[in-house]
């Protein structure tokens, strides 16, 4: 069975996946961080009983596991699939989490809220994705009351999280458009309608492989169609722009871009020790010539797959043995050279 990153994104080029999640709390609880032990360990396991039969209701094969008795390791390897925060990998009282085991929807229980509802896919499909989350959270408010207020809407940990409960976001790929003078200034415009833009592998200024990520600002005053409205321009509006300067870039210096592409394949397929930093690059430059038609890959291909599975705790999960961090870089170069696809 597929994990939802293994899928190569369909439609529109740049625009690597999407993310909705929904946070919420229970009326008859405190807040996760006012809870003792005992209240949180005896909440986590209402969820559990009560949400046994949501795997149905969503048409997934859900599988429970206690966070707090997971392997840290495995909670690091969860993280870096994005599929658990850093509050996840801190927590010690009893939390837990139901997940498909496409991971593509997950019920985060007893971490910074109650219930953190997430759903992730390739591509641009906010609206989708937002179709299941809202069923899903109706399902468990008929059973579970959540803390709501008539003002201010759902009641969160976060006050940046207060009213909708919605984090909408989507991840691009800007490796032409972020090297411009200008980029910095075309971030604070996103800000300006609604939209926050960060680095998903550093800052802005120095972001290994590319990835931005774009959320919204408010949750408060704005119905969640807007907000999913808002994210979807702002990823629209910043993957344009790259296509364009791409496009320009084919056009003046094709004959350079086809030589550091292949130049980076070559490390990637031949190289016996990679950096992160080194491996996101080379990789980066990849997905941009086969977004292009620079190069052909024989079989499709998710580079984004192979971006995730160069990362620390996955590479240490695969392997049989503890790795040093000179360990981790030859264990990288070996992935890669596994998963790398051919081109024709």
């Amino acid at each position: 069975m597929h994990r939802w990153f293994e899928q190569t994104p369909a439609g529109r080029p740049g625009i690597i996946s999407s993310r909705i999640r929904l946070a919420r709390n229970l009326q008859e609880y405190s807040f996760p961080a006012k809870l003792d032990e005992k209240e949180s360990g005896e909440m986590v396991h209402r969820l559990e009983f009560g949400l046994r039969d949501i795997g149905n209701f969503a048409e997934k094969n859900f599988e429970f596991s206690l966070l707090n008795e997971m392997e840290e390791l495995d909670r690091a390897a969860l993280k870096e699939r994005r599929v658990l925060n850093s509050a996840a990998l801190l927590k010690k009282n009893p939390s837990g989490i139901l997940l498909s085991k496409e991971e593509d929807m997950g019920i985060v229980l007893n971490c910074d809220d109650h219930i953190r509802i997430q759903l992730l896919g390739a591509g641009l499909c906010l609206d989708e994705l937002w179709d299941k989350a809202d069923k899903i959270d109706d399902c468990i408010n008929e059973r579970f009351p959540y803390a709501f207020d008539d003002r201010f809407g759902y009641l969160t940990s976060f006050p940046t999280n207060v009213g909708t409960g919605l984090r909408a976001s989507v991840v691009v790929h800007l490796p032409m458009l972020s090297q411009g003078r200008k980029f910095s200034s075309l971030i604070g415009d996103m800000s300006r309608f609604g939209a926050s833009v960060r680095g998903v592998y550093g800052d802005v200024e120095e972001n290994f492989g590319s990835l931005y990520e774009i959320s919204n600002l408010k949750t408060l005053g704005q119905t969640e169609r807007e907000i999913i409205d808002t994210v979807t321009k702002a990823a629209i509006q910043l993957t344009n722009q790259e296509m364009q300067v791409r496009k320009l870039s084919l056009q003046r210096r094709r004959i350079e871009r086809e030589d550091e592409v292949y130049k980076s394949f070559g490390v990637l397929k031949y190289a016996r020790r990679l950096t992160f930093r080194d491996a996101m690059i080379f990789l980066s430059q990849l997905m941009a010539a086969l977004s292009d038609g620079l190069v052909l890959a024989k079989n499709e291909v998710s580079v984004y797959r192979l971006m995730l599975g160069i990362q620390p705790a996955v590479l240490q999960k695969i392997s049989d043995r503890p790795l040093s961090k000179e360990d981790l870089d030859i264990a990288r170069a070996e992935f890669i050279r596994k998963e790398l696809p051919e081109l024709k």
